[in-house]
């Protein structure tokens, strides 16, 4: 998912995107964190969803493909360190 800093990425590669960064969302074990990624990508996608000059597109799009490596990154770190008890919030929800 790669695309140079001068080719606009394709509404499907945005969406694909979008996609992939509420995958790694779910990676988190800790329930604070996952819903703040999810909300996170959300605001941001529709902050720049107004966005017209391709070169905009192309950099917020460079930086969403940062953040998604960071968050891989993350989600491992997190996911050795599991909190030993569940969020109240968690208990709340009945299992999916």
């Amino acid at each position: 998912m790669s695309a140079s800093s001068s080719a606009t990425p394709s509404a499907a590669q945005v969406r694909s995107l979008f996609r992939s960064l509420q995958r790694v969302a779910r990676n988190f074990p800790d329930y604070n964190i996952r819903e703040y990624v999810k909300r996170r990508t959300v605001d941001a996608f529709r902050e720049n969803a107004t966005l017209s000059d391709p070169s905009s597109i192309s950099s917020a799009f460079s930086h969403g493909e940062s953040q998604l490596a960071l968050l891989k990154r993350q989600a491992l770190v997190y996911s050795l360190y599991t909190p030993s008890l569940r969020s109240v919030m968690e208990l709340q929800q009945p299992p999916f």
